[in-house]
């Protein structure tokens, strides 16, 4: 019997956790807590159900967010009353900004006991401000027919509203009486010979929201002299812009990206932080992963300009083309399904609200309706993919890689630059990584070459903070395939409670920690030529004993001193366990080489 008849906490709780099963919720992750006791123990008792008790409330959440970025399915994430609600903020920020689904249920006190200092009540009501896609108080829990209706319906509707129209997290306050243990109540237990299961839940099953489910949205199919169709096709200098993603059906993604490019004969500027750079298999010939480095150049920048500019999500990260948009002010559409602003440039933008999905078979219908153009293009003569401004970008494209993989395939020395360049051709097939914010999505941006090993990125750029980094890996790795976590050391310190994590984790996950001792991000900045203060207040540097740490947790750890030794430990990832690989970098060393190098890739093309 799925209900929990021994009291009217027992009965609500359990109608709740069982009402979440039965819509297609798999994991829940439980912080520790006497006011949460009745939801703890109804989603401990259900069989159907991977609970996973978390100590620490921020690591908690974090887990439960990279939980739900791998899998595309609302995470429950459970914490007691107080403080501990508050610890979750930061992962809801994230969720909401990197659309990520998540149900936040807080244990609350009673009415009764609030601002009245009955100890552990703060107020929980709307905590998280407005980042919640739906935030709602229950009531005080009854064992009547017509509130468990109301809980059951509620309950769905924050399901629903995790996935549509856009996915995010959903918030739940709940207020409990004493007694908060399962006691038994036999005014409560005489109901459940009147209760038939399979009449209360008649009706609840699977609800998923998808992308895929998306309508073409009206902008894209408008009629009149000069649809949005038509511009494309007689645009010669279009450009295809794929941001930052993390599509759960990456293959169907990057297959239609290649689809537009192919069709439109426009270039692909690739974001690292996208799958794309990682099916380069799929016929994209028009691939540009150099971007950031080519515009760099001024000369070519300004012949590089484009007309129009199709942006699938994010835009990427680097300031260089976006401060290139910025100044060439293209005509802009903005491709992603939710109701999200991506344009944070202002610029002369159209979203367009459907998935790429869609979008290329839209315009593959169009292409077969619309007549011939009189100046060839693809309603006429298909547009030679030998065109000026393609060829300028693919023979750029060309040039810049080389010059990148021969410098840097000489360095012998450990250097930070180098790392992303050799992950993106030794990792496994099919790989999860997730990459830590600062400098190491940049140098992913930067160096990460075009592969065929369909790996997979992950990363908390919704906020773009480096809290929660770990926990938020370890959700992605647990029960998925052997993981990585490339990451520096600050970031890893900002989450070291994650390790606690360690004996509930399913999986493995091995840590790249490059540690240069400080914020290698800020020797980068105009503010690295202060100091002081830049040393102490801005780089930050901990002097941890990383071997150490690790040894506190049980954690495996190595030191890798050659590149040789570092291919090998890759070449085959372990099935089960944590282990950090470090790699010590001098910080100072290897942003001077960046800032000596990156503006000379393309100087004399």
């Amino acid at each position: 019997m799925p209900i929990d008849f021994r009291n009217t906490n027992t009965v609500w709780a359990s109608v709740l956790a069982e009402t979440l099963q039965r819509l297609g919720l798999t994991t829940a992750v439980i912080c520790p807590g006497s006011r949460s006791a009745p939801l703890t123990i109804a989603f401990a008792q259900n069989k159907k159900l991977e609970t996973i008790p978390i100590l620490d409330e921020r690591s908690a959440s974090f887990f439960a967010l990279g939980i739900a970025k791998k899998s595309g399915l609302p995470t429950a994430l459970i914490c007691t009353s107080g403080t501990a609600a508050a610890n979750f903020y930061p992962a809801i920020i994230e969720a909401r900004e990197s659309r990520i689904p998540l149900l936040i249920f807080t244990a609350d006190r009673p009415p009764e006991l609030r601002d009245c200092h009955a100890g552990q009540a703060i107020d929980q009501v709307k905590i998280y401000g407005n980042y919640p896609n739906w935030q709602a108080e229950l009531a005080i829990p009854s064992a009547s027919r017509g509130m468990l209706d109301y809980l059951r319906q509620t309950i769905v509707y924050a399901w629903e509203r995790s996935q549509f129209p856009t996915k995010g997290p959903v918030h739940l306050n709940i207020p409990f009486r004493d007694p908060l243990v399962p006691v038994p109540d036999i005014a409560v237990e005489a109901l459940e010979t009147e209760f038939n299961p399979e009449d209360f839940f008649a009706g609840l099953e699977p609800i998923f929201g998808g992308e895929s489910s998306t309508p073409p949205s009206p902008p894209l199919l408008r009629g009149g002299e000069e649809s949005t169709m038509q511009q494309w096709q007689k645009c010669s200098k279009g450009i295809i812009i794929a941001g930052v993603a993390q599509p759960q059906f990456a293959e169907k993604y990057c297959s239609a990206i290649a689809q537009i490019s192919k069709s439109l004969n426009w270039p692909v500027l690739a974001e690292g932080l996208s799958p794309v750079r990682n099916y380069a298999q799929l016929k994209n010939p028009h691939l540009i992963c150099t971007y950031d480095l080519i515009l760099r150049n001024r000369e070519l920048a300004d012949k590089l300009t484009p007309e129009i500019a199709i942006q699938i999500g994010d835009l990427p990260t680097s300031k260089e083309l976006r401060n290139w948009l910025d100044k060439t002010q293209p005509k802009r559409y903005i491709i992603d399904p939710s109701h999200h602003n991506f344009d944070p440039l202002h610029g002369q933008t159209i979203h367009l609200r459907t998935s790429v999905e869609h979008l290329a078979t839209n315009l593959a219908t169009i292409l077969t309706l619309v007549p011939p153009l009189n100046k060839g293009g693809l309603g006429g003569v298909q547009t030679s993919p030998s065109n000026e401004y393609l060829q300028l970008w693919r023979n750029t494209e060309t040039q810049v890689r080389q010059t990148i993989d021969q410098k840097i395939s000489a360095i012998n020395n450990i250097i930070e630059p180098k790392v992303s360049w050799l992950l993106s051709q030794i990792l496994p097939p099919a790989t999860p990584i997730f990459i830590a914010n600062s400098m190491p999505v940049r140098d992913v941006e930067f160096f990460w070459k075009p592969n065929h090993l369909e790996i997979k990125p992950f990363v908390n750029r919704g906020a773009n903070g480096i809290d929660g980094t770990l926990s938020t890996a370890l959700g992605v790795a647990h029960r998925n395939q052997s993981s990585i976590m490339l990451t520096g050391d600050l970031t890893l310190l900002h989450d070291t409670n994650g390790f606690l994590i360690k004996n509930k984790f399913v999986g493995h996950l091995t840590i790249i920690l490059i540690n240069n001792n400080g914020g290698g991000i800020f020797e980068m900045l105009p503010v690295a030529k202060f100091d002081p203060p830049f040393e102490e207040f801005f780089a930050t540097p901990q002097y941890i004993n990383f071997a150490q740490l690790c040894a506190t947790y049980g954690v495996e750890h190595e030191i890798i001193d050659d590149w040789e030794q570092f291919k090998q430990k890759l070449s085959f990832l372990p099935n089960s366990g944590i282990r950090v690989l470090e790699l010590q970098t001098d910080r100072r060393a290897d942003a001077k080489w960046r800032q000596d190098n990156l503006s000379k890739f393309a100087k004399d093309l």
